[in-house]
C-alpha cells in the first residue's frame, strides 16, 4: 500500500481526493497547510506528494524546492494557473508532473499510479545495476546470488575467496592495507599472518585468468591491494 500525502488547503478538493484515492487502497495523509505537510514528511514515509501551489503559509514552489532538496519523494504539483513558466518552474525545482485544476479525479489517480511505477522501475533498474559487478567485460559478480562468471562459465570461489573480491570490487579505486583486509575478512582472532591475503589473491587472480602484470587486482607496493 503506497502513502499518499495530500498538501491542499482547500477542504473540499481534498475530501474528493482522498476519497477517490482510498477507493484505489492508497493510505492518505492530509495536510491544509506547507508546514502541516513537511511535519509529516518528517514523520512518516511518503510515496508520493500532491501538492497545491496556493497555499496559506508557505509558496508552493518553496515548499516544492524543500523537499526536493531533502528527500526524493515523487511531488505532482496541483495549481490553478494555467501559465506555462509556473509549469516549468516546478519541474525545474523537483515536481515530477503538473496537473491544473479544475481536474478530473480520475486523471489525478492516472497520473499518480504512472509516476509511482516509474519510480518503481527506476529502482529496480538501479538494483538490478548494484547487483552485478563488472569488473571487465567477461567478468562479472552477480552478488544477489554469490556467483562469479567468465564469460558464461561460472567460477568456482571459497568463501574467503569470494568476500575478498566483494570487498575490493565494492570499493573500486581504493586501496585496502593487507592488515585491513585481514581484519575485515578473517577477523581480529585470525593467527595468520598477512601473507594469507597475498595467497588468495594469488588465487583470485589465477581463478579469474588475469596475470599479475596485466590484473584488474593491482598491487600497491609495500602496502596492499586494490581493484581498478
Amino acid at each position: 500500500m503506497n502513502n499518499i500525502l495530500i498538501i491542499e488547503d482547500d477542504e473540499s478538493i481534498r475530501e474528493i481526493l482522498s476519497f477517490a484515492l482510498r477507493k484505489e487502497n492508497f493510505m492518505v495523509y492530509e495536510a491544509s497547510t506547507g508546514q502541516v505537510g513537511y511535519e509529516t514528511i518528517k514523520n512518516n514515509a511518503i510515496d508520493l506528494i500532491l501538492l497545491d501551489l496556493m497555499l496559506p503559509d508557505i509558496n508552493g514552489f518553496d515548499i516544492c524546492r524543500k523537499i526536493s532538496t531533502e528527500y526524493k519523494t515523487p511531488i505532482i504539483m496541483l495549481t490553478a494557473k494555467d501559465d506555462m513558466m509556473d509549469k516549468l518552474l516546478g519541474l525545474e525545482i523537483g515536481a515530477d508532473d503538473y496537473i491544473t485544476k479544475p481536474f478530473d479525479v480520475r486523471e489525478v489517480i492516472t497520473r499518480i499510479k504512472v509516476c509511482l511505477r516509474r519510480i518503481e522501475q527506476v529502482k529496480s533498474t538501479e538494483e538490478g545495476k548494484e547487483n552485478i559487478i563488472s569488473l571487465r567485460d567477461d567478468v562479472k559478480i552477480f552478488k544477489d546470488r554469490h556467483e562469479v562468471f567468465i564469460g558464461e562459465k561460472r567460477i568456482h570461489l571459497k568463501p574467503k575467496e569470494y568476500e575478498l573480491l566483494i570487498m575490493l570490487a565494492d570499493n573500486k579505486g581504493k586501496v585496502f592495507s593487507r592488515d585491513k583486509l585481514l581484519e575485515a575478512i578473517w577477523g581480529y582472532d585470525f593467527q595468520g599472518g598477512s601473507r594469507t591475503v597475498d595467497v588468495h589473491i594469488q588465487r583470485l587472480r589465477k581463478k579469474l585468468a588475469c596475470d599479475k602484470e596485466h590484473s584488474f587486482i593491482q598491487t600497491v607496493f609495500g602496502f596492499g591491494y586494490k581493484i581498478q
